[in-house]
């Protein structure tokens, strides 16, 4: 939940800035720069892109992401393509990474969480910035 989460936070601050795909979501021409940011969005995604994401993450739930057998800990989704160097790390510093790793997943989960909130009490799920005097016009245009 916490990879997924910090995923989660990324593409919200992403798509709020603006940032979208080029290009139309379905073949009656809706493009994705006409998709709002965050819980809004729902309600604009067509039923069946709604279905494809849903279907393409249970696949990856599934089949691709595993844990791999004999895993060193739950988590681990080393399949021998791509490690990144953890098997040049001491075991001290491979228990410090997964530890951090942990706790920016428990941040990004309350961080999503904390935005979803807000979006739906004020439409402000960027109260930081309203509270420093830089208000963010959120899914101004939708």
């Amino acid at each position: 939940h916490g990879r997924i989460s910090m995923l989660a936070v990324l593409g919200h601050i992403v798509t709020s800035a603006g940032v979208r795909l080029p290009g139309d979501i379905d073949y009656e021409g809706t493009s994705f720069a006409s998709i709002p940011t965050g819980i809004a969005a729902l309600s604009k995604v067509p039923a069946a892109g709604l279905a494809q994401i849903f279907f393409f993450v249970g696949f990856l739930e599934v089949a691709v992401m595993k844990d791999i057998t004999g895993g060193e800990f739950p988590g681990d989704f080393r399949n021998g393509f791509i490690d990144f160097g953890w098997d040049s790390f001491s075991p001290e510093e491979q228990e410090r990474k997964r530890g951090i790793e942990l706790n920016q997943g428990r941040a990004a989960m309350m961080g999503i969480l904390a935005m979803m909130v807000h979006e739906e009490l004020s439409n402000d799920p960027y109260v930081i910035n309203s509270l420093l005097g830089f208000p963010v016009e959120f899914n101004a245009g939708f």
